[in-house]
């Protein structure tokens, strides 16, 4: 480490919900500045799912959000001239911010109308166990699994 490394902001709780968390997956969904934006998207995405599912809108996407958390990922090392994918365990704070990522990436991707359609479709989906970004931890956890036998190379 050449330098040190730079404090950690402190992120102000969201409005409506007082969390932490949903500040910190606002700032991700937001676009060009447009917080105000992300948060009418999430808030509309929120009601969605409670008025889909019958049951509190937070805690549904805290919900999907666990689902999605992957705990072990692959990282590429070179060992004498051959790269191997090295499984390895995730810190807890890049544990969520590939959540937020995973979550954010595959709801664009969907095929609903508005952005607030396809986040509240991602994160029913995703409360269920099933979904675009629940497979993508899935896939992670195979490929951390099919290369278990290389853990020993950890840096």
């Amino acid at each position: 480490m050449r330098k040190s490394k730079p404090k950690k902001r402190i992120l102000l709780p969201d409005p409506k919900f007082n969390n932490q968390l949903v500040t910190r997956f606002v700032n991700n969904l937001m676009y060009g500045g447009k917080k105000s934006t992300a948060y009418t998207i999430f808030y509309d995405a929120v009601e969605k799912v409670a008025q889909k599912t019958k049951e509190d809108g937070l805690e549904t996407w805290k919900k999907a959000m666990s689902n999605i958390q992957p705990t072990v990922e692959v990282k590429s090392r070179r060992v004498g001239g051959a790269t191997f994918q090295i499984p390895s365990e995730i810190r807890p704070d890049r544990k969520v911010a590939l959540t937020i990522k995973w979550l954010i990436m595959y709801s664009r991707n969907r095929n609903e109308k508005s952005m607030s359609e396809k986040l509240a479709a991602e994160i029913i989906a995703a409360s269920k166990n099933e979904g675009s970004a629940v497979k993508k931890k899935e896939d992670t956890h195979k490929m951390a699994e099919a290369n278990k036998a290389f853990s020993h190379f950890k840096a």
